[in-house]
Order: structure tokens, then C-alpha cells, then sequence
């Protein structure tokens, strides 16, 4: 497990000039206006030279161009980008499940020598992290992979194999089977160096041969403990281990987003969770929207048990919105669970855990049904309202009509709260009409006041 060091800081040095061709040059003021003299006009045949490049005239006409070609890019690109983004469908990233805990440090561990394949070989520490669980608790961890770095005071996640290092890892198996079959799990150091023949194990060399022995599983790296009986440790264990399934989540709601009508339940949310009880806390917007979390029958619920199914209640009549509920309680982390940080960073897999805090939100989504029309005849879809005497006629049908018409899932379209996937396009659109504009104007501005210069 290599520690970060920070690198020395460079000499201070002025930075170079940029090169004078990529400099903008500062605009040139118009020359102020020289008064006619006194005198009699000159004669009609005396006309002022055509203007050079580089008189004023000129200077302006070619500062324009590329302004002019600048604002017509803006105004093309706007829309297409809009649409793009309207397009794909990315929400806000779902909250996490299970339980946060910061890195207190490396903690219980040893030496391993680490060689590389450009032949450089390092000697790193080996060993048992400690990382303190928010709301109570603590985690003792192993790091992933041999790569990245461990700071003390990062801030973690619990995540589940797929969204860590162990993503499509084939290994990753084995290494929950060395977690459960190595120390801290098993304590007995006389008699796991006994499985392993090492001889004697002290807690060091067999946090150290333990962390050698995921490292090799993670990242397939060429890495040994210096301890001779934690290399042995080390061996045994990517020797002996088997395949195990991927552990689940401390605290999680499945599914973590339901979306339906008013007037109706909305779910089921299954509770997953190793703790005897967790709390069921609405968020303040739903009970001030008079929205429930209650069971299958309906009851309001205040606390659940693994597999408990919620559903968020909405009354009839209630605007487009969403709601959240949010389930806490006490369990310990599952072995073999990853914690992972938003910044790079090494990953840690869970080799022991107290009684930890832990919690998991689910959202509920409640458009209202939109308005069907449905024509008695096959032009009256397209009909207008003046059309109304060629015998075509539109219905809508609100909450009390009958059978609604059946759309395909291509025709689907479920109403958003408060905006519209087209409002990006709709906005950008305006924006390029009115920079086009300004340039029509800005064009239409350039023809007199060439003329008027070369006047």
C-alpha cells in the first residue's frame, strides 16, 4: 500500500510570454472628426484614396468578421448542445446506501516489497486500516488494490462490487473468501498459522500476509511480505481460496425510485437490511404535501424489518412533485463490503465492523395522467376548432371518463414536474434567434459606415 508523499515543489519561475500571434490585439479608437476649414469646397473631382488595409475603416470591417463568424457559431452549436443534454435522461445521482465513515489510517501492518515490471522494486507498508463510521461505529478495512492512495480523514461510501475497483473481477469472490478466513476474522493466530504452516503469526505479519494476499487476487501483481511467516500466510491463502457471492448492502431500499399517478400508491420500496429494526423518516416536503409512507394495507409506518415493502401514498388532486423517504438504524457492515471515495483514491473492502449507523433513501415520482383526445372520425386529430361542423369531435378525458385508449411503449410519455425535456431546446433556440439578430443589425450597421469612411 504505497502513502502519497507530496512532491517537492518547483523553483519559482516566470512564466513565458505567450506568442505574440496568439495575442487578440486591443481595438483601435476612430480617429475624432477633423472639422471642414473655412474655405471653399474642394471640386467634385478631388475624392479621398480608397482606405488601406490598415486605416481605420479597414480595421473595422476585419474586427467584425470574426466576430460576426463567431456569434453565427455560438447561435448553431447552442441548440444541437441543449438538445443533447435534454436528451440524456441524466438525473441526479442516487443517494448512497448503506453507511459513510471517514479513514482514521493504517493501523495494524507489516512490510511487503512490491517489484514492478519495469524492474523497480519498492518497499511498502502492509496491513489493517481502521476508518470511524458517521453516527457510530467502526470499520477495520484492507485497501483494494496495491495502486492509489489512503489519506487519513478521506471520506468513503459504502458500495456494492459493481461501482468499485472489483467491477467484472473474477477474483473478486476469492477475496471475500481470504476476508472470511484470515484475521481479523479469525483471531486464533495460533491456529491460523498453523492452516497455513507459518509457524508463528503476530497480529502484524498476519495483517501484512493478509493484505498481500488480496493485493494478489485484486491487481495480479508481483508482491511478497518481508515477514518470512506472513509471506507464508500470503500463499496459503491464494492457494486455499474459494469463490463466495457478493455480500449485501448494510442498508438498502430496492428499489431506490418509484414514479406513478396521484391518487394512488406508489412502490413497492423493499427494505434490505441486516439491523433487528430501522426508522422509516418521511422528508418534510411529503408531509407537507400530505403524502404517507405506509404498509400494503395502508397503515402509516414508522419503523420496518428487513423486507418490509413501503409505499408512498399520494392524494388525489396533489400537483406534480416528488417525495423521499429515508431509513436509518444500527447493523453491522457485511465483510466484504467496499467503501469507495468521490475522489481517487484506494478503495477499502470491510474485514470487520461494530455496530454501525447506516441508512438508505428512496424517491417517489407522481406526474399527473395527462389528457387523452380521442376523434370520432380519422381526420379529427388533426382537426381545428373550425372544422367542428364536418361531424368530427374531441373528448377529454379527465379523471371521470372511462377506458383511456392504449398507446405504445414508443408513444408513452410521461409529464415532468415544473419543466419539460423540450425546454432546453425551446430556450436555446431563442438565444440563437436574438444573437442572429444582433448580427443581421451589426451587418446592416457595416455598409454606411464603410460608405460614410470612404465618403
Amino acid at each position: 500500500m504505497s502513502i502519497a508523499v507530496p512532491a517537492s515543489s518547483a523553483p519559482d519561475s516566470a512564466p513565458a510570454p505567450a506568442p505574440t500571434a496568439t495575442q487578440i490585439p486591443a481595438p483601435i479608437p476612430a480617429p475624432a472628426p477633423t472639422p471642414a476649414p473655412a474655405a471653399a469646397p474642394a471640386p467634385a473631382s478631388a475624392c479621398p484614396p480608397p482606405p488601406s488595409p490598415e486605416s481605420p475603416a479597414a480595421v473595422r470591417g476585419s474586427a467584425r468578421r470574426p466576430l460576426a463568424a463567431a456569434l453565427l457559431a455560438a447561435a448553431l452549436t447552442a441548440a444541437p448542445g441543449a438538445r443533447a443534454a435534454a436528451d440524456s435522461g441524466q438525473g441526479a445521482p442516487r443517494p448512497p446506501e448503506g453507511a459513510s465513515a471517514v479513514l482514521d489510517g493504517l493501523k495494524t501492518y507489516g512490510q511487503a516489497v512490491l517489484r514492478s515490471g519495469d524492474g523497480s522494486v519498492r518497499q511498502i507498508p502492509a496491513g489493517l486500516y481502521e476508518m470511524r463510521v458517521d453516527g457510530g461505529g467502526m470499520l477495520q478495512t484492507y485497501g483494494v488494490g496495491v495502486t492509489g492512495n489512503a489519506q487519513p480523514q478521506s471520506r468513503y461510501t459504502e458500495s456494492g462490487w459493481g461501482r468499485s475497483p472489483l467491477a467484472g473481477n473474477r477474483e473478486a469472490g476469492r477475496i471475500r473468501w481470504v476476508l472470511e478466513h484470515s484475521y481479523p476474522q479469525l483471531n486464533d493466530l495460533a491456529d491460523l498459522a498453523k492452516a497455513a504452516g507459518a509457524g508463528s503469526l503476530t497480529a502484524e505479519s498476519a495483517a501484512a500476509g493478509t493484505q498481500v494476499a488480496i493485493w494478489r487476487l485484486a491487481d495480479g501483481v508481483n508482491v511478497e511480505a518481508t515477514d518470512p511467516a506472513a509471506e507464508k500466510l500470503a500463499d496459503y491463502l491464494q492457494r486455499a481460496a474459494g469463490q463466495l457471492p457478493e455480500p449485501p448492502a448494510s442498508l438498502g431500499l430496492d428499489p431506490g425510485d418509484v414514479s406513478g399517478a396521484v391518487g394512488t400508491r406508489l412502490g413497492p420500496v423493499t427494505v434490505r437490511t441486516g439491523a433487528r429494526s430501522v426508522s422509516v423518516i418521511p422528508d418534510a416536503a411529503a408531509v407537507a404535501m400530505g403524502v404517507r409512507v405506509v404498509d400494503a394495507e395502508g397503515q402509516p409506518l414508522t419503523t420496518a424489518v428487513n423486507g418490509s415493502r413501503l409505499y408512498f401514498e399520494v392524494p388525489a388532486g396533489t400537483p406534480d412533485g416528488t417525495a423521499s423517504v429515508t431509513v436509518q438504524g444500527a447493523t453491522k457492515v457485511p465483510v466484504g463490503r467496499v467503501f469507495t471515495g468521490e475522489l481517487p483514491m484506494q478503495a477499502q473492502i470491510v474485514a470487520g465492523s461494530s455496530e454501525s449507523a447506516a441508512a438508505a433513501t428512496a424517491t417517489a415520482l407522481w406526474p399527473q395522467p395527462p389528457a387523452t383526445a380521442v376523434g370520432t372520425t380519422p381526420g379529427a386529430a388533426e382537426g381545428t376548432a373550425g372544422e367542428a361542423g364536418s361531424g368530427s369531435t374531441v373528448e377529454a378525458m379527465g379523471a371521470q371518463s372511462g377506458a383511456l385508449p392504449t398507446t405504445s411503449p414508443d408513444e408513452e410519455r410521461l409529464a415532468t414536474s415544473g419543466s419539460s425535456a423540450a425546454t432546453p431546446v425551446i430556450a436555446s433556440l431563442a438565444v440563437g434567434l436574438v444573437v442572429l439578430g444582433g448580427l443581421v443589425v451589426l451587418l446592416l450597421r457595416k455598409r454606411p459606415q464603410d460608405e460614410e469612411d470612404q465618403a
